[in-house]
């Protein structure tokens, strides 16, 4: 047996509070691994009993190319818990404790100390998945270039809707009343979250240097035109949640200014990073990059100094944004950009003062690589899920990675988190940030149905980023972010019907895609089965990325693709749902 291969920690993704009583608890092992017992019993003895008192089997939730996961749920009678592991194969067994490996032997198995503990489940501690994120399909808006519907709110030199490529610079009116005038789109579509980037007051199009976090830029709009799309959204059955930066600010704030123009004699120095006065900088080519920075910034741009979240001062006053457009604007959750490069101590503040307001408040981070240290329930409630979304492009288009490997990586990603965490993350194929799913698939419209049907049935919250529906293309920044097209006789109306099909399938299946039981299975190369399943009922869907597959399949055909008399072809899928 590879012992080196069993791992399992305490207060972790391998043992939490799953519900009020429930805990579920985890085991990795080597795949030499046959089956786990758990043993578990009270911490503490009764009348001179022993403390341990039951033994069950763990359930084989996850495979990946090197290890095994192994799961099961107990129900604790005190909120306390004790508890080690049997691990056997068909040559040897053994007991894994808190003290490491030993023979599965009295000796050993029935010491106290040799085992886990969770001294007491406190309900507080357990992290908090709000039900509602669950069942929510996003559709996020760049809102410069969604819709122009205020023209007396455009920025000099604004360009004609959609005449021109976009560049990082240049400006075609977007703004919130663009929203609202087609808030009865975005309701046909059957979306039921909006995700908006920054809308605060700066100086590029994108908004992502804030000048005013207490002000919706002029060219969008103002405060009351804001709370009236919050308003009329939530009417419409949708979430709001809109995207800031507290890692940065941009270099024309009033407080940067004020340092620029008193250095160290500013009060403000504090509030940055500043390693010497002046505050200053050598240019180069790229105005986003510069060199001999004598403060901290966001990359190398000098034009975005970094706050110091340590400062007292500035955790008051980003804490009195975050607070300000919940209790001003009813808005129901943040997206918070470059997420991974603020203290945690400061986004623990900024946890308590959301969800004292707001208890099931979305607390969403921009986190590109694994996020356990924010994901404990004291932080963020989901990140962007791009690792994850990754590798089914490299899986299903760039084919850089085998069906095994698709399905060790994505179960990989999702022993990362507790059950309920993943039901957080926020899935996509395509971003602000990103080049659009049409542009990197070279304009394949059924490769892409494949995908978005992929995407939309893994746990995890799924997102459109705007246009995506309508066959909108473009490479990476500034290209994708292009003016959303409203001439109709450019759509693609056949992918228009599928993406709203695909949306309300999400939508009235959401509890279980959500919160369902996940399996990945390889029939044949190129050839998977997804299962999603809870008490009630299983979908099942297959997926082919190469030669015809003969199925038989099982139970209603919910959706398909490139099936007929039984072959499922390349690109192609089939979706069905059988009751239990």
């Amino acid at each position: 047996m590879n012992k080196a291969a069993i791992y399992h920690r305490p207060e972790s993704e391998y043992a939490y509070l799953y519900d009020e009583r429930t805990v579920h608890l985890r085991l990795r092992t080597a795949k030499d691994v046959t089956h786990v017992q758990l043993l578990y019993g009270d911490t503490y003895e009764v009348n001179g009993q022993k403390w341990r008192d039951e033994a069950i089997e763990m359930h084989l939730i996850g495979i990946t190319e090197e290890h095994l996961y192994w799961q099961a749920e107990v129900v604790p009678a005190y909120r306390r818990l004790k508890y080690g592991f049997r691990v056997m194969n068909e040559t040897e067994e053994c007991f894994f404790g808190d003290r490491g490996c030993y023979p599965f032997e009295e000796k050993y198995y029935t010491l106290p100390n040799f085992y886990f503990s969770l001294p007491y489940l406190h309900e507080i501690d357990r992290f908090k998945a709000p039900k509602w994120v669950g069942e929510t399909v996003w559709y996020q808006i760049f809102p410069e270039r969604f819709a122009n519907g205020d023209s007396s709110n455009d920025p000099i030199g604004t360009l004609p809707w959609g005449s021109a490529e976009p560049t990082p610079h240049n400006f075609f009116g977007g703004d919130l009343q663009g929203v609202i005038d087609h808030l009865d789109y975005l309701k046909s579509l059957g979306v039921n979250g909006l995700y908006f980037c920054p809308l605060f007051k700066a100086t590029s199009n994108h908004k992502y240097d804030t000048e005013d976090y207490f002000m919706i830029d002029p060219n969008f709009g103002d405060a009351d035109l804001f709370r009236q799309l919050v308003a009329k959204a939530h009417q419409f059955g949708m979430k709001v949640m809109i995207d800031a930066v507290f890692n940065h600010m941009g270099d024309c704030s009033p407080q940067w200014q004020d340092v620029v123009q008193k250095g160290k004699d500013s009060i403000y120095q504090d509030w940055f990073h500043i390693h010497s006065f002046p505050v200053q900088y050598t240019a180069t080519d790229n105005p986003e990059v510069a060199k001999d920075l004598t403060y901290d910034t966001f990359a190398f741009t000098p034009h975005m100094p970094k706050w110091n979240t340590a400062n007292p001062e500035v955790q008051r006053y980003l804490l009195n944004v975050a607070t300000y457009w919940i209790r001003e604007f009813d808005i129901d959750a943040w997206r918070l950009d470059v997420a991974n490069e603020v203290d945690h101590h400061f986004w623990r503040q900024f946890h308590d003062a959301c969800l004292a307001l707001k208890p099931d408040f979305y607390i969403l981070g921009e986190i590109w690589h694994s996020a356990q240290p924010w994901l404990q329930g004291d932080q963020f409630t989901g990140v962007m899920n791009y690792a994850y979304c990754e590798n089914i492009v490299q899986y299903f288009y760039q084919k850089e990675i085998t069906s095994q490997q698709l399905a060790s990586v994505l179960t990989q990603q999702l022993m990362h988190y507790r059950q309920q965490v993943n039901a957080m993350n926020l899935n996509m194929l395509d971003s602000h940030d990103t080049a659009r799913i049409k542009w990197v698939l070279q304009g394949d419209t059924q490769l892409e149905k494949q995908l978005l049907t992929f995407l939309f049935l893994q746990q995890g919250t799924p997102c459109l980023y705007y246009g995506t529906e309508i066959g909108m293309s473009g490479g990476p920044d500034p290209h994708n972010r292009a003016c959303m097209i409203w001439d109709e006789s450019e759509w693609d109306l056949d992918l228009l019907a599928f993406v709203k099909e695909l949306i309300a399938l999400r939508r009235r299946y959401a509890e279980l895609l959500a919160h369902g039981t996940w399996q990945l299975e390889v029939v044949a190369e190129d050839h998977l089965v997804l299962t999603r399943a809870n008490e009630e009922r299983q979908l099942t869907a297959y997926f082919n990325r190469g030669e015809d597959w003969l199925i038989e399949v099982q139970g209603d055909i919910l959706s398909a693709q490139f099936y007929e008399q039984k072959q499922l072809k390349d690109k192609g899928f089939v979706i069905t749902l059988q009751q239990k």
